[in-house]
């Protein structure tokens, strides 16, 4: 008997305000069309009663009253916490251990925009972060918080998206932060616009071993022009399955021989890639055959959360009423990673010295990827990231000097590895002394 592992990741990225022009905005914006902004006309617009050249539907979809919904304010988003975090919610399709729901909660960082804020997105390192890490903490219940992020554009508005993770050093300031900070590091990772490129695909290698990007989906008959050819989340040629792979180094949407672990992650209810009956039945049937598999799918935070955990749940009720011989288990993402695939339980054994103004870091075990995450922060607050020399197998080692940094002028290091279990070991440097931090023991 397999298992359906069933993983409910949430892009979270705090509250999102939207005027009620929005609407008219994208459809002037995508296919070219203007339209007074009334309630009329959006009534109109939702009926399918306006002419748009044939795209009709496609508008339909885009914006479905339930879809366009966002809450804007923390205080909204703190109420429907409370509501979905309860344990009589959690429990109301209870799974085949008699346990309740949970959430991976993959948050974002607004940081780097340097354009307009319309939306109002709650800027700045660890805003969101640190709410839902000290909420998990604090429920216990069994979620998580891992990595979500979206690579500023050209434009540097808040609520455009870029595609490069390469070129600014944002990214890396995240991470330095995260380590030196909050003594955190990610192990899974969800892509901004669920969009990974060759530059993504590399870094993910790097670090990351667990990647809920995959929205590989059949065409749909009626695509929103803003998403068609790949233009977000090029998922068009990797395996359409609820099973995990290794990409393949040149195309991260292939299978190979990479050693991250990418899996399948459809939408909840939005306007491309929706998780259908159809999409649930062939997990539930794998499972029935005897193959575990991770059932994964994505919202976001600011949406209504209530009303789009209780429609994938009627469809996870029908598969599992239809394949009684199929379990299912609510996870986190990492421990469905692991369960799915039968990894092997290692831990890292990292530790570091410093000798004559020279970093040695060593791993007693395999990390994954090539080397550790170094982050710096200097005494006037500045955050760096740099690469290692490799010294030997697993042993890395870092030199102070005028090419890099002198050590009289460092205030903290941050070293972390995950290795490919999904453990990560953090070891933070100051006031003359190590400190080591263990994410994901269990």
């Amino acid at each position: 008997m397999g298992t359906v592992f069933i993983v409910h990741c949430i892009d979270t990225e705090g509250p999102l305000y939207e005027e009620f022009t929005v609407p008219f905005e994208m459809i002037k914006n995508i296919y070219g069309i203007q339209i007074e902004p009334s309630e009329e006309n959006l009534r109109k617009l939702r009926n399918g009663e306006i002419d748009l050249k044939g795209n009709e539907i496609a508008v339909q979809s885009m914006i479905d009253k339930q879809k366009m919904a966002t809450k804007g304010s923390w205080e909204e988003i703190e109420t429907m916490l409370a509501e979905i975090s309860a344990d009589g919610f959690r429990r109301e399709l209870p799974d085949s251990t008699g346990g309740g729901w949970v959430y991976s909660w993959f948050c974002m960082d607004h940081v780097g925009f340097t354009g307009q804020n319309p939306r109002r997105r709650d800027a700045g390192h660890h805003k969101i972060f640190d709410k839902y890490l000290k909420m998990t903490k604090e429920q216990n219940k069994g979620d998580i918080v891992q990595f979500h992020h979206h690579p500023v554009s050209l434009s540097g508005n808040y609520n455009d998206s870029g595609t490069a993770f390469w070129g600014t050093e944002n990214l890396n300031q995240i991470l330095c932060r995260k380590i030196i900070d909050r003594q955190w590091f990610p192990t899974a990772f969800r892509p901004g616009f669920h969009t990974e490129r060759p530059d993504s695909h590399w870094f993910l290698e790097q670090w990351i071993p667990f990647d809920y990007g995959n929205q590989s989906y059949e065409e749909e008959k009626h695509e929103q022009l803003d998403m068609s050819g790949g233009r977000f989340g090029d998922w068009r040629h990797a395996p359409a399955e609820w099973r995990p792979y290794h990409p393949s180094y040149t195309d991260y949407q292939s299978k190979g021989t990479c050693k991250r672990w990418i899996t399948r992650c459809l939408n909840m209810y939005a306007r491309m890639r929706q998780l259908t009956q159809e999409e649930v039945d062939k997990a539930f049937r794998m499972a029935a055959e005897g193959e575990n598999c991770i059932l994964a799918f994505t919202d976001h935070d600011y949406k209504d959360m209530v009303y789009e955990i209780k429609r994938v749940r009627e469809l996870i009720a029908k598969s599992a009423e239809k394949y009684k011989d199929a379990r299912f288990e609510y996870c986190d993402a990492v421990t469905a990673m692991r369960k799915c695939l039968n990894l092997a339980k290692e831990d890292i054994g990292l530790t570091a010295e410093i000798k004559d103004s020279r970093l040695v870091v060593t791993s007693k075990n395999n990390i994954f990827g090539a080397q550790p995450f170094l982050a710096v922060r200097d005494k006037h607050d500045n955050y760096y990231w740099d690469n290692f020399d490799f010294a030997a197998e697993n042993m890395w080692t870092y030199t102070f000097d005028n090419n890099t940094i002198g050590l009289d002028f460092v205030d903290t290091l941050g070293i972390a590895a995950n290795n490919s279990y999904g453990r990560c070991e953090i070891l933070t440097f100051s006031d003359g002394k190590f400190k080591k931090t263990i994410l994901n023991q269990q």
